[in-house]
This record gives structure tokens, sequence and C-alpha cells, in this order.
């Protein structure tokens, strides 16, 4: 028996994606995300118009999206509702949002230099994708969300990962985090609350009796 229902959220299961970008004063800006989908060599990532991520992606045109593991949840966690802009819209203040120059220090992650493109790369991700962006749209009627065509021009990704002898990443050893309705999963498993459940309201199941 199915029922109809006002679904909130539509995160049916999507990797987590730590995008970093340059800020207008060079300084660098994460911004963790799973609205991202891939096909060939670049990708297509839905973000909000007002957000510093996609003003920094319209003014340089380059970003890295770096992918991490599942072990790496309670860094993205510390991400979740900071904001590079100090001038947030009503609806991140009412969620909790607040300004935080340095997403680096505060998450506990590590920049590297990129190779092509301008924005580092997170040290601790097993695998950083650099990338140009070739477009910047609209999604929606209002505007509120725009739709960037990102092409990836330089993968790194940890040895351990990589099948020997190939280009190829083995799948049984990359365990990558996963956002599904809002909340944390590695491994088909619940790895912590996320904070963005919390500011959404999202309830917790119940475990089973």
């Amino acid at each position: 028996m199915h029922r109809v229902i006002d679904l909130k959220v539509l995160y049916f299961g999507t990797p987590v994606v730590l995008i970093s970008s340059r800020n207008a004063d060079g300084s660098a800006n994460i911004a963790p995300m799973s609205s991202a989908w891939w096909l060939g060599d670049q990708c297509m990532l839905g973000m909000n118009t007002a957000s510093q991520t996609t003003q920094n992606l319209l003014r340089e045109r380059e970003c890295v999206l770096n992918l991490p593991s599942s072990a790496l949840a309670s860094a993205v966690d510390r991400l979740a509702l900071l904001s590079g802009s100090p001038e947030m819209t009503p609806h991140k203040v009412e969620k909790g949002y607040r300004y935080e120059p340095d997403k680096f220090g505060a998450a506990g992650l590590t920049p590297a230099a990129s190779e092509i493109v301008g924005p580092p790369r997170i040290a601790e991700c097993s695998i950083q994708l650099e990338g140009k962006v070739l477009s910047s749209r609209p999604f929606d009627d209002g505007g509120s969300v725009t739709a960037h065509t990102v092409r990836i021009v330089r993968a790194h990704v940890d040895e351990d990962l990589i099948v020997p002898g190939t280009a190829h990443v083995d799948p049984r050893g990359w365990d990558p985090l996963i956002m599904k309705f809002c909340e944390y999963f590695g491994g088909g498993t619940q790895l912590r609350h996320s904070r963005l459940a919390e500011a959404w309201q999202i309830p917790q199941p119940q475990p089973a009796r």
C-alpha cells in the first residue's frame, strides 16, 4: 500500500561533494553539497543562487570537487551550517547558519595546491577533481537555484584506491559519504546525526522495537 505524502526532501541517496572555490579576495571557501550528477568528463551542480559558492563560480569559472569518504562525516558536518558570506539571507539566519571566513580551519581540513585551477584541493579527500565552469543557468522559474556545468580537467586519486596497472578506481575500496534524506551514511549505515537535518526539523527514525 502506497500513501501520498508531501516530501520535504528529495535526497534519496547521493554522494557528498565538498566544493572548494576562491572568494573575491583570493581566500578559499568550502561548501558541502549533494545535488550533483555526472556524465562523461562533465557534471551538473545545483546550488543556491545567493550562496557564496555560486558567486565564486560565476566570477572565477573554476573550482575543485572534493569527494569525501565516509570517514570524513564529522568534518563535513562541521561545515553544514557555515556560510562564506557575512551577508546571509533571512532563510539562513533562521536555520542557524553563521559566517565563517576560515572554512578549512573550522572543519579541521588541510588545503593542498591544485595544478590547473586556482582553488585549493582538500588533502583529506581521497578523490579531488579540478574543474572549469562551462555554463551557469537558472534551474527554477524564480532564479533561486543555479545549475552549473563543470568540466573535470584533472583528477587526483589516492593510490590505495587505484586498481594496480590501470586508471580505474576500485569500487570495493571506495566508501563515499552519502547524503540520504539529509543524514550521513556510509556502507549502508548511518554514521552520525546531521546538523542540517536538525536545522530543517527532519525527524529521526525511531529504532526498531
